[in-house]
C-alpha cells in the first residue's frame, strides 16, 4: 500500500513520464481538471503535486496557461581550458568555448569604478572599499540567459592596462591584454558553490521557481600578487562544468 501523501503520488508520477519522455521539454501537461480525474484527486492536492515539480525546476506554470516542461539544453563549459592562453582562441574565451559548439554567443557590458565589496577585496589583497574596475557582463547561449560574470581589477592595474577601464568588449579577451602588457596571469585558484538565486540574479537569468545558481569564483594571479576576481553566476539547470587535470591519454574522446 502506498503511503505517500496524494500529491506527491501526484508528482511522483508526473516526474516518471517527464524523465521517460512522455512528456517531452517544451509540452504542456495535462490541464488540471485532466489530472483530477486521472488520479481521483481534489484541485488543491493536483495543484499541490504540481508545485512541487515548479520547486524542482521541473515545469514552469503560466497564468491561463497551465504548465509546461522545462527545456533544459546544458551548456558544457570546460573550465580548466577557459581563458587558458596555451589552447588556441578566435577571441575571448566564451565567444570560442560557445562557437566551438556550434552554439551562437551574445553578450551585454557594463564596466565601472566602484569600492571593492568586501569578499572581493579579501581575494585581491586589497583593504575593503578600495576602488576596483568592474567589468560586468551579461552572456547568452543562443538567445536563452546563460550566466552573469563580474570580473573586478584592483585600482593599480589601470594605470598599467587603461583598456580595463574603457566601456565595451576586449576583442582579444583581458586575459590575453594583460599578458601583453607584461602582466601575465600564470596560475588561478577556483571556489565553486550552489545557492538559490537572489530576485536580481533571477531576473537577469530569467530562472523560475526552484532552480538554483551555480557561483564560481576565479581568482587570477601573476608571479607576485592577484591581479583579478572574476564572480561567474550560472543558471545552475542549463549548465555542467569539467575539468581537465593531469594525463588524459586513456580517455576516450567519446567517453
Amino acid at each position: 500500500m502506498n503511503k505517500q501523501p496524494k500529491y506527491r503520488q501526484v508528482a511522483d508520477a508526473l516526474r516518471r513520464e517527464i524523465d521517460n519522455g512522455t512528456f517531452a521539454p517544451g509540452s504542456r501537461l495535462p490541464s488540471e481538471s485532466e489530472l483530477q480525474a486521472r488520479f481521483d484527486a481534489s484541485r488543491n492536492t493536483v495543484r499541490n503535486g504540481l508545485s512541487l515539480l515548479v520547486g524542482e525546476g521541473l515545469v514552469a506554470s503560466s497564468q491561463g496557461l497551465g504548465y509546461e516542461v522545462r527545456s533544459h539544453e546544458v551548456f558544457e563549459l570546460n573550465a580548466s581550458r577557459f581563458e587558458n592562453l596555451n589552447f588556441p582562441q578566435n577571441g575571448d574565451a566564451y565567444n570560442t568555448n560557445v562557437t566551438d559548439v556550434g552554439r551562437r554567443p551574445h553578450q551585454t557590458f557594463r564596466v565601472e569604478m566602484l569600492p571593492a565589496p568586501k569578499e572581493v577585496a579579501a581575494r585581491l589583497r586589497v583593504e575593503a572599499g578600495t576602488k576596483a574596475v568592474l567589468r560586468f557582463c551579461h552572456r547568452y547561449v543562443d538567445d536563452v540567459p546563460w550566466s552573469t560574470q563580474a570580473t573586478y581589477y584592483p585600482g593599480w592595474l589601470i594605470e598599467e592596462s587603461p583598456r580595463l577601464a574603457e566601456p565595451g568588449d576586449i576583442e582579444e579577451g583581458t586575459t590575453r591584454y594583460l599578458a601583453s602588457r607584461g602582466i601575465e596571469q600564470i596560475g588561478y585558484y577556483d571556489e565553486i558553490a550552489t545557492r538559490m538565486p537572489t530576485p536580481e540574479e533571477a531576473r537577469l537569468l530569467e530562472m523560475g521557481p526552484g532552480v538554483p545558481v551555480l557561483l564560481w569564483t576565479r581568482t587570477g594571479y601573476s608571479s607576485d600578487r592577484p591581479i583579478r576576481c572574476t564572480v561567474t553566476t550560472f543558471r545552475g539547470d542549463l549548465n555542467r562544468m569539467n575539468y581537465e587535470i593531469g594525463d588524459l591519454g586513456a580517455r576516450s574522446e567519446h567517453t
